[in-house]
């Protein structure tokens, strides 16, 4: 497998079609699986947002007064506006946001990103990221997958990894229950996160800051003759450690 970054992409503005940029900088084979930073699809769809369009309601002031308490730093509840319309669920409102976006996804402040966002204050994630994704697979030639990545802490570890948001063209995992391991033994429950997993890999080559580059292909992956399916998102019903924080109260 190869990780190959596209080289050379200018900075996105709304409107422009990504697919073009990566075909007229890159030789994509057929089954080549592209890999693109959710910041340059909001870009490109426009998602950017001013905090002046956001006035603040009450709900927005008194967690930004409670942050503000736990923190002893500024919060803006103009920010904590954006976030709440941007969320279907506040999963913790201590000591940071951590919410549920409109298509599923977790994250700390809704995945708003505050850098590299030119003349705009935010910038949003994508509305649908698997229909922004199909949208970018239509315009390469052989329709190659496409997986749209952002950047996301984790439970129980420190630092952040890229994590797939949004794909087409593949299944999101590789299911092994019902194979063999080595010895013999049924698999009864590993189901592997593939996209996620080559959303990480890209992210090693895309890199952070201002040396970062928003789009890697993957050359030479294989799904292999695996059953696949899309469930990457839990719901309440079985997400445990989301059932327990709803009854948890921050202790600071």
């Amino acid at each position: 497998m190869e990780l190959l970054p596209v080289p050379d992409v200018p900075e996105i503005r709304e409107g422009d079609d990504l697919a073009a940029v990566v075909t007229d900088r890159f030789d994509l084979q057929p089954d080549d699986v592209v890999v693109v930073a959710s910041t340059v699809v909001s870009k490109a769809e426009g998602r950017f947002a001013d905090l002046d369009e956001y006035p603040s309601g009450p709900r927005a002031r008194e967690i930004a007064q409670r942050l503000e308490a736990i923190t002893g730093e500024e919060k803006d509840p103009r920010f904590a506006q954006v976030v709440l319309e941007e969320s279907t669920e506040l999963v913790m409102e201590e000591p940071f946001l951590l919410t549920e976006t409109r298509f599923g996804h977790v994250g700390v402040n809704a995945g708003i990103d505050r850098s590299n966002v030119p003349e705009h204050d935010l910038l949003l994630l994508p509305k649908r990221p698997s229909e922004s994704a199909a949208r970018i697979r239509e315009g390469l030639a052989d329709e190659n997958p496409v997986v749209v990545t952002d950047t996301s802490g984790r439970p129980f570890r420190h630092g952040q990894t890229a994590v797939a948001i949004g794909w087409a063209g593949m299944s999101a995992s590789r299911d092994w229950r019902g194979e063999h391991d080595r010895d013999g033994r049924e698999l009864g429950v590993t189901v592997q996160c593939v996209v996620d997993e080559l959303a990480a890999a890209a992210n090693l080559v895309a890199g952070e800051g201002a040396g970062g580059t928003p789009v890697v292909v993957v050359r030479d992956w294989e799904f292999g003759d695996h059953e696949g399916h899309d469930d990457v998102f839990r719901d309440v019903s079985s997400d445990l450690v989301r059932q327990a924080l709803r009854g948890w109260e921050f202790d600071g």
